[in-house]
């Protein structure tokens, strides 16, 4: 399949390259840092910035456009998670 952006610098307003189905847990980090996360199911999100902050984002749902490390098991709710990069 022809690909005609293949050599085109992505930068952090493209749309995402690598998509990565998210099971949190409180040990492992995630395969990439995200550039935003997709919650299919409303709940708590509980993530690790990139920065190293930790906070628990209330009721989140939908598109969240932040830079994560990991999603923890502990204090998340949500569900249908996809790490967008």
């Amino acid at each position: 399949m022809q690909d005609d952006f293949h050599r085109t610098a992505v930068g952090m307003s493209d749309p995402a390259v690598h998509l990565e189905a998210i099971t949190p847990s409180d040990s492992t980090d995630l395969a990439r840092v995200t550039r935003a996360l997709w919650v299919g199911q409303a709940g708590d999100l509980a993530v690790v910035s990139a920065a190293g902050e930790s906070v628990t984002l209330p009721n989140a749902e939908g598109l969240i456009p932040i830079r994560v490390t990991r999603v923890r098991a502990t204090g998340t709710t949500a569900t249908g998670l996809v790490g967008l990069s």
